[in-house]
């Protein structure tokens, strides 16, 4: 009888929560990464160069999932600012948690792509203008996210270069995402003029992005040299690093794939083919350099498992950046026709879709047992 009332105790929802309004008080943007890591699986499975039955259909659900997540996602943290405003509000003096902010756009950003893989084939062309709406809307959250974390980092949060970790990375890295959707979503436009605004706005956002990354990466390598490695609960942030160099890989191969075009109709001919040129050699580079940081992350999380690492949603870090680095591979290899891009990148979606079944798992029990429900930025309030 003991058994069973243990058993019966251990499968209730939100076991470990005073009340299931504490998953309403205790809901932060660090859940959206779920729907990253989630949309960027379903892109990656439908670019697969090999045929295997069933696959395509099981992306395109993978996409659907992710719409119901980020809805979902959606009604419960607006549901934390008009029920909890004055505990909701403490995110902004989080030096930690207020980075997440950027997986809101960015989870955004793989719904749009889905929209033109997935949506464009089964509903038709009115997923255009939907993608088209989505797009802007995901442009004026990623550039506020890319200003106004770093500008609070700057005036009212704590800092300090032994604390630092890769999430650093997560609110400007947002704008280089939207420019990668807009290279997808600007040959499906059928306006000429409507193409060139979203190619050049893609373009900024690139830039807007980039070199910020970049400078951070900078610093992200004096601080491990310094410091050493950030706390177990922190491992899966050396991923992080590779989420702007791959996207910024695959943005620019985006951007540069339909630009000849795009310019040419726009009466400048001769600028696209250099563009294209340009993000080809830009988008090799960067794999290149996305490929020491992939190394030297594998590296650390051997470091990491040798100790043991605790579940938290930031394991969702160990997919969003290898899904967006395994889709620039995948691109490479259908522009330069090497076999090993080829085999590499199959390889890595498959390593994508162990690590997702994996944390997918986790987060599923763990948001059933309510435990992964914690809000850092009240965590020292009383209940």
């Amino acid at each position: 009888m003991t058994g069973t009332h243990a058993v019966t105790r251990s499968i209730k929802p939100f076991s470990q929560l005073q009340h299931p309004r504490d998953v309403i008080r205790h809901f932060t943007p660090n859940w959206f990464a779920a729907t990253m890591g989630t949309g960027v699986l379903a892109l990656a499975l439908a670019q697969l160069p090999i045929p295997v039955p069933g696959l395509h259909a099981l992306a395109e659900a993978l996409w659907l999932l992710n719409i119901v997540l980020f809805g979902l996602f959606t009604v419960l943290y607006a549901a934390r600012w008009l029920l909890f405003f004055d505990e909701a509000r403490r995110i902004f003096g989080h030096s930690t948690v207020s980075m997440f902010f950027g997986t809101i756009p960015m989870g955004l950003a793989t719904i749009i792509n889905g929209c033109l893989v997935f949506g464009l084939p089964r509903w038709g062309e009115g997923m255009i203008e939907i993608a088209g709406l989505l797009w802007w809307l995901d442009v004026a959250l990623s550039v506020a996210c890319g200003v106004l974390i770093p500008y609070m980092m700057f005036t009212r949060q704590e800092h300090s270069i032994d604390q630092m970790t890769a999430v650093w990375l997560l609110p400007v890295v947002a704008a280089e995402v939207a420019a990668a959707s807009g290279g997808l979503l600007a040959p499906h436009l059928v306006d000429a003029h409507a193409q060139w605004v979203v190619l050049v706005t893609s373009y900024v956002l690139w830039a807007f992005s980039l070199p910020v990354a970049l400078s951070i990466l900078t610093i992200l390598l004096l601080r491990m040299a310094l410091h050493k490695l950030p706390h177990e609960s922190m491992a899966a942030s050396s991923w992080l690093a590779l989420g702007p160099i791959g996207t910024g890989a695959l943005g620019m191969l985006l951007l540069g794939n339909d630009a000849p075009a795009i310019f040419a109709a726009n009466g400048l001919p001769g600028i696209g083919e250099i563009a294209a040129g340009l993000g080809l050699v830009a988008g090799i580079t960067l794999w290149g350099f996305g490929l020491w940081w992939m190394l030297i992350a594998f590296l650390i999380t051997c470091r990491y498992l040798s100790v043991g690492i605790p579940f938290n949603l930031g394991w969702w870090g160990f997919t969003f950046p290898l899904g967006v680095y395994s889709l620039a591979t995948l691109k490479l290899a259908s522009h330069l026709g090497l076999l090993f891009f080829s085999v590499f990148g199959c390889a890595l979606v498959a390593l994508l879709a162990v690590m997702w079944l994996i944390v997918a798992k986790r987060t599923a029990q763990g948001a059933w047992r309510g435990e992964l429900f914690v809000s850092p930025c009240i965590a020292g309030l009383q209940k």
